[in-house]
């Protein structure tokens, strides 16, 4: 027994991959802005520090990077997964390449938490060096991904 997907799931299904890939570029973009807020609270001194404590941004970008991790490994997934579905196979290019490097260099990022929580510097230059080249490549990605939008529109 085997089991069709319907045509109409199949094409639009298409279109959940860029979806989720642009939410994900805002808030991975939002997260380096809660970096950024992070770093300047551990700078900061006297009533600057309180007021930038108040806003609880180590908390806040902890939680945004989770969820940037986890709906990359799912975005990365479903990009294949469709494609796969759509095609019977995987275009292996730049976009795909770039996709999964992307994918483990957060995950290596994010494996750094522990020991920037401890305290350690290396750890810390490491993980804003692996988030900015993930945010230059994502810029990347989004371009080559609407070129890979509209070829998919133009054969509908």
């Amino acid at each position: 027994m085997s089991f069709e997907i319907p045509e109409s799931i199949k094409v639009y299904s298409q279109f959940v991959h860029p979806v989720i890939m642009w939410v994900l570029f805002a808030l991975t973009c939002y997260a380096l802005y809660l970096g950024m807020k992070v770093r300047r609270t551990r700078s900061a001194e006297g009533e600057e520090k309180k007021a930038l404590i108040k806003g609880k941004y180590n908390t806040r970008h902890f939680q945004i990077g989770s969820l940037v991790l986890a709906l990359m490994v799912v975005g990365c997934i479903a990009g294949m997964a469709v494609t796969y579905i759509n095609n019977g196979k995987l275009f292996v290019g730049p976009h795909l390449l770039a996709g999964l490097g992307m994918t483990g260099l957060i995950a290596v990022s994010a494996a750094l938490s522990p020991l920037m929580q401890k305290g350690v510097e290396w750890a810390r230059y490491t993980h804003i060096f692996l988030n900015v080249t993930i945010l230059g490549l994502f810029g990347w990605q989004a371009l080559t991904g609407v070129e890979i939008l509209q070829r998919i529109i133009s054969k509908m």
